[in-house]
């Protein structure tokens, strides 16, 4: 078992480290973002159980042939109080690390949800005082009275809301607006939500990790450029581009009080958050001036989708990944 040990950490380390790099400076990824979105969450996944199993495996040496038969004879060993002959502090060691890691990975996750939670339905009863439904609209859009171009989308378990600011309504043409407006409801739709908080969870359970912030920051632009192929099927290209851009610029000729607000609060995707009111539970607050130029870009520029044989070649190394440390940790 001591090769399989090996083999799970020489993985987590290639996960951790380049792997990310060379995925994060890649050029296709704009071309594919459905499947750039999901090689990263295989990458995540595959990182975790390999970094976590391989300090199982370590420490399950002395306890069997095989990881599986070895998780059934520690119970007996636990229950005796004794440990089998061969067994050492590093091994004891590395098991109790493998579980320390493993729950502090899994309350992280919860409590990142359970939070988001709480935050939403806060956020849901603020519009709800502070917004009034959009004119002529059945959808469940709201519109508060804030001069920043503001557009976000707020999922919640049992009622959903599309949020556009006044300011939005009188920057964007009826076309433009249309675009944003398909572009938010894409991504409660896709619930990209749940994607941003499960990466967003594993860079605050590991805020010393450098990847993790780099996936996190790569994973936001890949929901938002998924978004925008959906209301690419709404306007053309150009209008798109053109709402992206008048919003992502739209802070550098305000008062400065509302550019505060705006340069200070933006999101992903179109919107800002009114400063101590509204907060955002679901996007990341930074790096808006970063993804309105690669969104742009992509846009207007002639860009190529992924070919057959990349396509292929992605699918099979995101199933790989999450296939081969589960093989490594049941059959050796």
């Amino acid at each position: 078992m001591l090769t399989t040990a090996l083999t799970l950490m020489v993985l987590a380390v290639v996960l951790a480290w380049p792997v990310p790099i060379l995925l994060a400076g890649a050029d296709w990824p704009p071309r594919a973002p459905g499947l750039a979105l999901a090689l990263w969450q295989s990458i995540a996944l595959a990182g975790g159980v390999s970094m976590i199993g391989s300090l199982l495996v370590f420490g399950l040496i002395p306890f069997g042939a095989t990881p599986v038969s070895a998780l059934g004879a520690v119970a007996g060993y636990v229950m005796a109080g004794t440990l089998p002959a061969g067994a050492t502090l590093a091994g004891v060691m590395a098991l109790c690390l493998a579980v320390i890691l493993a729950t502090h990975l899994l309350l992280n996750l919860s409590a990142t949800f359970i939070r988001a939670e709480r935050e939403r339905r806060r956020h849901h009863t603020l519009i709800g005082l502070l917004s009034d439904p959009l004119p002529f609209d059945s959808t469940g859009t709201r519109v508060i009275d804030h001069a920043a171009p503001v557009a976000y989308c707020l999922p919640g378990a049992t009622r959903s809301a599309t949020v556009l600011s006044r300011g939005l309504l009188k920057l964007l043409d009826p076309d433009q607006l249309r675009g944003v407006v398909a572009h938010e409801r894409a991504h409660l739709r896709q619930q990209h939500h749940l994607v941003l908080l499960a990466f967003k969870s594993w860079h605050s359970a590991l805020p010393w990790f450098p990847i993790a912030n780099r996936a996190e920051n790569a994973v936001a632009l890949l929901v938002e450029m998924l978004a925008d192929d959906r209301a690419r099927q709404e306007v053309d290209d150009r209008t798109l581009a053109t709402a992206i851009a008048l919003v992502g610029t739209a802070h550098l000729t305000e008062d400065p009080g509302t550019a505060f607000a705006t340069a200070g609060f933006a999101d992903a995707g179109f919107g800002a958050n009114r400063p101590g009111t509204l907060p955002r539970p679901d996007h990341p607050v930074d790096g808006s001036a970063e993804m309105v130029g690669p969104r742009v870009h992509r846009l207007i520029g002639a860009g190529t989708v992924l070919g057959p044989v990349g396509r292929i070649g992605v699918i099979a190394a995101t199933v790989g990944l999450l296939v081969l440390p589960t093989v490594l940790l049941v059959t050796t």
